[in-house]
């Protein structure tokens, strides 16, 4: 009996050191971020598969898209940060398109349980953005100073559950309203960094016909986050590596724009699989020096 006690013993044993071995292989072969709206659809379907996939193309960081009455993806904060951990996965960032003033504190919460340390205003909250049919372009109402007005409040109560609230641009931002505003300069300018600071979506930005570089001389320390997506020839989503934007001279100012994390976003992947988009990008930052 006790000899058969000790064979069990030492394969749990011999099968716990494979598991960690794993586990340990996984990790040192990870790096870079994932936006998980890039595979909504699959996360949607099966979100612990989805997310074992995303582990094993290397990613290493998160940033959830799909926060709904309390749960990521259909779990609990605390299941969802659990399952991350399981695949060594860590959770950065969420974006949360429907947060309020009326709501942001549980919102906050909820982030804050399922391990977030950056919680995303992805467009102008509470009605404000607006997407134009018939031109098939986006835009906001109410003015920029509105929206700093509603980021400050949002950002302070942020502040106080432990998190760091970031706006994340698309082109409009970079484009005067109607007022002769440039929304982002204006929330540049206005908003206290202590309370609000800003995710960069390097594609939006070039679309826009802006330089990414020249707002990180100009607004240096205030891009904590960067969204990176190529831009093919028609202007369209691609794969990192497979269009015309030049990341490397952006990520060589990585310091001046004080970003802590990146995360690879194609919104579309046309004739692609999403899963199929991810590997290319993620070998795409390889090369160009992202680590």
């Amino acid at each position: 009996m006790k000899k058969l006690i000790h064979k069990n013993m030492l394969k749990l044993v011999t099968l716990s050191i494979i598991m960690l071995s794993a586990a340990s292989t996984l990790a040192q072969n990870q790096f870079g971020g994932l936006a998980l709206y890039t595979v909504r659809d699959a996360m949607g379907v099966d979100a612990k598969a989805t997310l074992t996939s995303v582990a094993e193309i290397g990613y290493q960081n998160v940033e959830a898209a799909g926060y709904k009455d309390g749960k990521y993806y259909n779990m609990t904060p605390e299941d969802f940060k659990k399952l991350l951990t399981e695949l060594n996965l860590t959770p950065v960032s969420t974006h949360q398109s429907d947060i309020n003033i009326d709501d942001a504190d549980a919102m906050f919460a909820d982030a804050k349980a399922a391990g977030f340390e950056y919680f995303v205003v992805p467009i102008p909250p509470m009605g404000l953005f607006k997407y134009y049919q018939e031109t098939q372009s986006m835009g906001m109402e109410g003015g920029a100073e509105n929206l700093a007005e509603i980021l400050t409040t949002l950002g302070k109560k942020s502040e106080k559950a432990g998190l760091k609230l970031l706006y994340h641009n698309h082109d409009f931002e970079f484009k005067k309203d109607k007022d002769g505003v440039v929304v982002i300069d204006y929330l540049l300018e206005h908003l206290d960094p202590k309370y609000v600071n800003f995710q960069m979506d390097l594609y939006w930005v070039t679309k826009a016909g802006a330089d990414p570089v020249a707002y990180f001389e100009k607004y240096p320390n205030r891009f904590k986050l960067w969204h990176v997506k190529d831009m093919d020839d028609q202007g369209r989503f691609a794969p990192v590596g497979n269009g015309n934007i030049d990341f490397a001279k952006i990520l060589e100012h990585k310091e001046l724009s004080g970003m802590k994390y990146y995360f690879v976003e194609q919104d579309r992947t046309f004739d692609m699989k999403p899963l199929e988009a991810i590997q290319i990008s993620h070998e795409g930052l390889k090369k160009i020096g992202f680590k």
